[in-house]
């Protein structure tokens, strides 16, 4: 089970609200015991039905995320239009088989749908998200 803090979650809705009608997407690091940064990352792509995040960008996440003895936990991005699960391509692209993939739904837009996967060698296992509501 991820334990999300509420203000990531605000953040990712927030994100994937002003990226919209294109995909958002972005970066989750922190230690094995705790969430510690949300890093939001353009979408080269610019697309509403695909995300590739900004090769420049995800080099200096990454510098960051080792600077701070932290790893890399999460891979989120947003579907504009389709349900809070990944889709072939997601799948596909999936290169890191130790991180937890989130896909967040604006299918409804007042309640976007927040979902956590295990994506590796094809294969697709749902992980639960908790949401935190105090952030501790």
């Amino acid at each position: 089970m991820l334990l999300l803090p509420g203000k990531f979650h605000q953040a990712m809705i927030a994100h994937a609200r002003t990226t919209f009608p294109n995909e958002a997407c972005g970066i989750l690091a922190g230690t094995e015991e705790k969430l510690e940064e949300i890093y939001r990352a353009s979408n080269q792509e610019a697309s509403p039905v695909h995300y590739l995040l900004d090769p420049t960008e995800q080099f200096r996440i990454f510098q960051e995320i080792e600077e701070r003895g932290w790893r890399m936990r999460g891979i989120y991005h947003s579907h504009v239009k389709a349900a809070a699960f990944p889709s072939r391509e997601d799948i596909e692209m999936a290169f890191y088989p130790d991180v937890l993939y989130l896909i967040l739904s604006l299918c409804d837009w007042q309640h976007p749908e927040l979902r956590g996967f295990w994506i590796q060698g094809g294969e697709v296992q749902e992980e639960g998200v908790e949401v935190l509501q105090d952030d501790t």
